[in-house]
């Protein structure tokens, strides 16, 4: 009797970014991608969120590789976490795989396990035959692919876009889509970030003309902020801007980075004495300008945030065009709001997304992803890359073009779903979650320590010191008050001294009695401190209560 095939969500399922999916059949396990997510406004301090690879840690003996279907963060980001643990082989094309080779330096680990592969190559891991096939998303080199299990095959689309003209003039292999699908298609599972949006995407040669149209009439400086990833994008600016006599002036770590990968690898094609280094634009008319830079989406550390906020060499002001090519993602939108506003305060015309069509998406609308159904007509279907109501709303499209409404999966994070030739189900779920990433901790931060850091954001913190002697307890100097976040010291100094006075005889209440435990004293201090802040401020700061030992003479 065949064994089932376990189709494993581990992220990327009920929320954008952290995309990974475990594939196991028998004594195999593939995983497809390998992304992270950027913190909630909820996640103080946080850098990165990663999945939980506990499960792919349970059957280490089982993993056969990773296969990426690009380069994007939220598909390549937990790449160096899951290499730290896991020496198996990683698959994926000339600029992702150039990309994760950079992030595996920037973390010290081997790159000895990448593999690169170009679209049409097919690749056996374990018991799965595995062909990448062509798609157009909004950065080179992405993949969808064709997995041959031995109950059927499955086809995982990647971030895709159907584009008839893309920049690199290679569009979509739908005929190899298709050849599959008239062999019959297992389970298909799609992209279904833009499915609440109806027809077609633009192709990305379309905006070219908008480009073109505002340099014409730009008469300084032109600086436009994009995705650094958008290697398309970035050509189309670059050849615009060089035919209007203006020299490229990339700015922000990962656009310089990623320009430089992109032009090593052919990506980009931009004569190097028409780029210079931001220290040479001085020299140069304003006319003669054209500023690439990351930024887009509002970020404090990026190149037009330090740029719009006088903190860059090279500060945005009056005369100077700023095209945000982008549109804000969804979270995004007071932080890219904010520098637009700051953009015009300072005396700049700014374009952005809303007032002209400066910027195309890269996930297929919804008519591009019935075509993706109708052409591999898949048995079962499974919506992933999508918050829940984009993964319903693409499960009701697919019973549309024919799926049985049973057939059509929208699993959580760790659900694990089971499919036969002919049967599927939700079978249960395995260890998942959020690994949040706080500088060189990875999963040490939890919720207790995140909801300390929300009452510090919320009230501040108070301290609350005390001298003792360490023998007899006796109060030798304080208590002493603190405040951080909480009052201005200097403007509450009745308050403070009205704190300490009342928490003066409760010291010398307990440090005094025999044997006091100090644990009991620090308490007490915590306690009635508490009691004494809210009833007079009606807020509740987080209070520490600390005693130093004094030795006997």
């Amino acid at each position: 009797m065949a064994q089932k095939l376990k189709i494993i969500p581990l992220g990327g399922v009920g929320e954008i970014g952290k995309n990974m999916t475990v594939l196991e059949y028998g004594k195999d396990i593939v995983v497809i991608d390998c992304g992270l997510k950027f913190p909630d406004e909820e996640m103080l301090g946080i850098d990165i969120v990663i999945p939980d690879m506990t499960y792919l840690e349970q059957n280490l003996e089982k993993l056969c590789g990773f296969i990426i279907t690009h380069g994007h963060e939220d598909h390549i980001g937990a790449i160096p976490y899951a290499l730290k643990k896991f020496h198996v082989p990683v698959y994926g094309t000339r600029l992702t795989m150039a990309l994760i080779e950079n992030k595996l330096e920037e973390h010290k680990i081997s790159t000895d396990t990448l593999q690169r592969v170009s679209p049409g190559d097919i690749v056996q891991l374990g018991c799965f035959k595995v062909e990448f096939i062509k798609t157009c998303h909004s950065i080179a080199g992405a993949v969808a692919l064709a997995i041959t299990t031995p109950i059927g095959t499955v086809i995982h689309t990647g971030d895709f876009k159907v584009d008839y003209t893309p920049i690199d003039g290679e569009p979509m292999d739908i005929n190899r889509l298709a050849y599959y699908g008239s062999r019959g298609v297992l389970a298909l599972l799609s992209d279904s970030t833009n499915v609440e949006r109806a027809g077609h995407t633009v192709s990305e040669r379309e905006i070219g003309k908008t480009f073109e149209h505002y340099f014409d009439e730009a008469k300084g400086r032109v600086v436009v902020a994009s995705f650094a990833s958008n290697i398309f994008r970035i050509q189309q600016i670059a050849s615009v801007a060089i035919a209007h006599g203006r020299f490229i002036c990339f700015q922000g770590r990962s656009m310089v980075s990623l320009a430089n990968i992109s032009m090593e690898l052919g990506y980009l094609n931009i004569p190097t004495e028409m780029i210079v280094e931001v220290d040479k634009l001085k020299k140069l008319q304003d006319d003669q300008v054209c500023v690439i830079t990351t930024g887009s989406q509002g970020e404090p550390m990026s190149g037009l945030f330090r740029m719009a906020n006088a903190s860059h060499r090279l500060n945005i002001g009056d005369g100077d065009l700023v095209i945000i090519s982008a549109s804000a993602i969804p979270g995004n939108e007071v932080g890219v709001s904010r520098i637009i506003n700051q953009l015009f305060h300072n005396g700049a015309k700014v374009i952005y997304d809303g007032m002209a069509d400066v910027h195309v998406s890269g996930h297929a609308f919804r008519e591009e992803l019935r075509l993706m159904l109708n052409i591999t007509k898949p048995q079962f279907f499974i919506p992933v890359h999508g918050e829940y109501r984009h993964l319903y709303m693409h499960a009701d499209i697919a019973v549309e073009m024919g799926v049985e409404a049973e057939k059509a999966f929208v699993a959580d994070i760790g659900n694990v779903v089971e499919l036969t030739y002919n049967s599927g189900k939700i079978s249960g779920m395995v260890p998942c979650g959020n690994i949040l990433v706080d500088g060189a901790g990875v999963g040490d931060i939890g919720n207790v320590v995140l909801k300390d850091r929300r009452l510090l954001s919320q009230d501040g913190l108070v301290t609350v010191v005390v001298a003792l002697q360490k023998n007899t307890g006796k109060l030798l100097a304080g208590p002493e008050i603190i405040s951080r976040g909480f009052v201005y010291m200097r403007e509450s100094e009745d308050l403070i001294q009205e704190a300490c006075d009342i928490l003066l005889p409760q010291v010398q209440l307990f440090a005094e009695k025999p044997h006091a435990e100090w644990s009991n004293i620090k308490n007490g201090l915590r306690a009635r401190l508490k009691e004494y802040l809210y009833q007079k401020t009606k807020r509740t700061p987080v209070i520490l209560s600390v005693i130093v030992e004094i030795p006997n003479d």
